[in-house]
C-alpha cells in the first residue's frame, strides 16, 4: 500500500464525521439523534467514493443529515476531510461493506437512497453484486420509509436498462426514467452536481442515465 494511502487511512479514522465498521452498531435506529444530534430526514449515498455528491447535497439541503458509505477509507477521506475544512456539519460518512448495512440502520430510517456511478458489475457471474439487483433492493426496502425513494446516476447503458428490468419485474414505481440526463428535462440542481469521473464522461460524451424509484 502506497505511503499516501496509509496516511489517509491514518488521518480519517481521527476525522468526527467518519464512523468506521462496527463503531456503526450502537447508532442503528438512531444517526439523527445519536449522530447528528437533530430529528432532520436521513439521506444515503452508497459507494459514495470521494463522497463529492454527498458533500454536495449536503450543502444544498441543510436541513438533511447525509450519509456517505463506502468500504475505502482512502477514498472517503477526500469528501470527510473537505466536509471538515468547509464547515459542513449535516454530513457523515459511514465505513463498511454495503452488503451488511441492515445491521447499520433500522427499519423504516432511511428517507433517501442516492446510488451515483457505482460499478456496473458487468459480467454475469457478478449481479449479485450489482448494488441495483434484487438482493440489495430488498435491503432498500427494509431501510425506506414509506413513500422514500432510490435515485441511480449512471453512466453505463447496460445497468440503467438492468435497473430498469428489475423495477419492472418486482413492480416497483418508476419516478423518473431517463438516458440522456442533460439534455431532458429533469437536470434540475440536485441532478446536475458532477463528480470528478461524471465530468470525465462528458467530456467523453458518454451519456448520463438517471432513474428514480420507490417501493410503493
Amino acid at each position: 500500500m502506497g505511503k499516501d494511502k496509509l496516511r489517509r487511512f491514518a488521518e480519517v479514522a481521527t476525522f468526527a464525521n467518519v464512523v468506521q465498521l462496527d463503531a456503526g452498531l450502537p447508532y442503528c435506529g438512531n444517526w439523527a439523534n445519536g449522530f447528528f444530534k437533530n430529528d432532520d430526514p436521513l439521506v444515503l449515498e452508497l459507494a459514495c467514493g470521494k463522497g463529492e455528491y454527498t458533500v454536495n447535497l449536503a450543502r444544498l439541503f441543510q436541513k438533511k443529515n447525509f450519509i456517505g458509505i463506502d468500504y475505502k477509507g482512502n477514498r472517503i477521506w477526500r469528501g470527510a476531510k473537505d466536509a471538515l475544512e468547509q464547515g459542513v456539519p449535516n454530513v457523515g460518512f459511514l465505513r463498511i461493506q454495503i452488503e451488511t448495512i441492515l445491521d447499520y440502520f433500522a427499519p423504516g430510517e432511511v428517507d433517501e437512497i442516492w446510488i451515483t456511478f457505482p460499478d456496473p458489475q458487468p459480467q454475469l457471474s457478478r449481479e449479485k453484486k450489482r448494488l441495483t439487483s434484487p438482493r440489495f433492493l430488498e435491503k432498500y426496502k427494509q431501510l425506506l420509509k414509506p413513500g422514500g425513494s432510490v435515485n441511480l446516476k449512471t453512466d453505463n447503458d447496460d445497468l440503467h436498462a438492468y435497473t430498469a428490468e428489475k423495477i419492472a419485474e418486482l413492480n416497483l414505481r418508476l419516478h423518473i426514467k431517463t438516458e440522456d440526463l442533460y439534455h431532458s428535462e429533469f437536470a434540475d440542481e440536485v441532478l446536475s452536481i458532477k463528480t470528478y469521473y461524471e465530468k470525465k464522461y462528458l467530456k467523453e460524451n458518454k451519456n448520463i442515465n438517471y432513474l428514480k424509484f420507490s417501493f410503493e
